[in-house]
């Protein structure tokens, strides 16, 4: 009979259990949104819901298909603190939640200076709690009798291993991904993890995706009717999980990939790892690949930028327009609509910056658009709107390949939601004449990653044998000719430039 793999895929909006066949099929899926809690004024994740959801999923699989081994992936900046019973013991806060500058200064005062921190680990100053030792950090102080209980400190993968199993692991392309708990320079827990007073409840040494983490429980095998002898792997970190089918069909370097979605993910498979001088301090940081490789990498919330806007859009009657070329050279070349990042403050590649639409010279605030205070006119011309959008979103692209090490050898990848639209692909695609551009017909790949990480535990193969007819179709990106779009990215990043300087000018004042 042939087996069957499950892909729990845990990402921040969307949980989902996928079933994939040999091939690496994808033959069945289910979706949900769980709404976050709220515990002492905190968002926190639904845990127990999710588990009572995945373990149905898991049944109505057991029912249908012969389930070999199960699979999970998830978002990165998350971690559960487990008792010696393996319960919770201290609530799972949305890494989204912004303790406060105070928070962020104290937490470097104790733990080393964040350039220092980012040398060492790879790990760059965000802000919220996007840094998982931050989150163990403010875990401790808000929540101090259930931190004194935690037997395990657990990244979110390896916290539903344990539930799945009992066993507990931990994995080396989550604890690389901005935690500051890895130490690449020493290739060891951190000196923040042993400040923490945590390195007694990780794991001494850390595990491959694909390894077997144990067989699913009694408990678990009673309740879904998977077989006792189904296998459950260690776990994997979303981005990287999608990292796998381009190596399967790349290899493990010469390419970058552009993964867009609520983050917009560039990653950079290189074979040293090592920040240049005047790269500490930027939004730039260093992965973990499931083989262990530095995957040098730069993010923004691009998603979530096109969403927040577009919203504002559709509630202005508006909606994008086709894509034609020539348009969008005649508004870029007048040069009088720009959107300007980040609508959560130090996300991405401009941390400095508020965001902003200008308009003729005119700045209007995002919360003052959002709240009904103010009206820019282009809000009644969808194409000067979407035109100034998709551009900022294609800059800002830009600039994080730029700071992921983008060379002309590098091929470039760009898969997720904004493949599909052209606008989007035909100006990255011409800003970038000295690359190969293309789009990826992946549709699922954190998912379809976590299944070969499946596959390859329960066959002992390869990536490459595991991966078999798998085919990963690469199509060329249009390249259209839009002049206008070089000086209009240049009078962008003056503004942007501007636009931190004046809130850094702000916030002194307020101090």
């Amino acid at each position: 009979m042939e087996e069957m793999y499950a892909v729990i895929d845990i990402g921040m909006t969307n949980k989902k259990v996928a079933i994939y066949d040999s091939s690496l099929r994808q033959v069945d899926v289910s979706y949900k949104s769980f709404e976050p809690l709220e515990v002492g004024g905190l968002p926190v994740h639904d845990l127990a819901g999710m588990e009572d959801w995945f373990l149905e999923r898991l049944a109505d699989a057991a029912a249908k298909y012969p389930i070999r081994a199960v699979s999970v992936t998830a978002h990165g900046a998350t971690f559960v603190c487990v008792d010696g019973e393996g319960n919770p013991c201290v609530p799972c806060v949305f890494y989204t939640h912004e303790p406060g500058d105070e928070f962020h200064d104290r937490f470097y005062a104790r733990f080393g200076k964040p350039e220092a921190l980012q040398a060492a680990t790879g790990t760059p100053y965000f802000k919220a709690l996007i840094n998982s030792a931050k989150g163990v950090y403010y875990a401790s102080e808000r929540f101090p009798e259930g931190f004194a209980r935690t037997a395990h400190v657990l990244d979110l993968p390896q916290y539903w291993g344990l539930r799945l199993t009992g066993a507990v692991a931990a994995e080396g392309t989550y604890v690389g991904c901005h935690t500051y708990l890895w130490d690449w320079t020493r290739n060891a827990w951190s000196s923040v993890a042993r400040d923490l007073g945590i390195a007694d409840k990780l794991p001494a040494r850390l595990s491959a995706p694909w390894d077997v983490l144990g067989k699913v429980s009694a408990r678990v095998a009673s309740r879904t009717g998977l077989s006792p002898d189904a296998a459950v792997t260690v776990g994997i970190h979303d981005s990287n999980s999608s990292l796998l089918p381009h190596f399967a069909a790349n290899g493990e370097t010469g390419f970058m990939l552009n993964s867009t979605g609520t983050w917009c993910v560039i990653m950079n498979p290189v074979r040293e790892y090592g920040f240049k001088k005047d790269e500490l301090g930027k939004v730039v940081f260093f992965n973990r690949s499931a083989f262990g490789s530095p995957v040098k990498t730069a993010i923004f919330l691009g998603g979530k930028e096109f969403e927040s806007w577009n919203n504002l859009a559709a509630a202005a009657g508006i909606e994008r327009p086709d894509f034609d070329p020539a348009r969008y050279d005649a508004v870029l070349a007048k040069a009088d609509v720009f959107i300007l990042p980040e609508i959560v403050a130090g996300s991405g590649q401009f941390p400095g910056s508020r965001p902003c639409l200008i308009e003729g010279g005119t700045r209007y605030e995002y919360d003052d658009i959002v709240a009904g205070r103010a009206v820019p006119p282009c809000m009644k011309d969808a194409e000067r709107f979407f035109v100034a959008l998709t551009s900022s979103l294609v800059i800002q692209t830009l600039v994080a390949l730029e700071r992921a090490g983008i060379d002309p050898s590098k091929k470039v990848f760009t898969e997720g939601g904004f493949r599909k639209n052209r606008a989007y692909t035909a100006l990255l695609s011409q800003a970038l004449p000295d690359n190969s551009c293309y789009l990826t017909d992946i549709a699922e790949a954190t998912a379809l990653g976590a299944a070969l990480a499946a596959r390859m535990a329960t066959s002992g193969l390869s990536l490459s044998e595991a991966a078999g007819n798998l085919k990963v179709e690469y199509i060329e990106a249009e390249k259209k000719t839009i002049p206008a779009f070089e000086a209009y990215k240049r009078a962008w990043l003056a503004l942007v430039e501007s636009n931190a300087g004046r809130r850094a000018s702000e916030s002194q004042e307020e101090k």
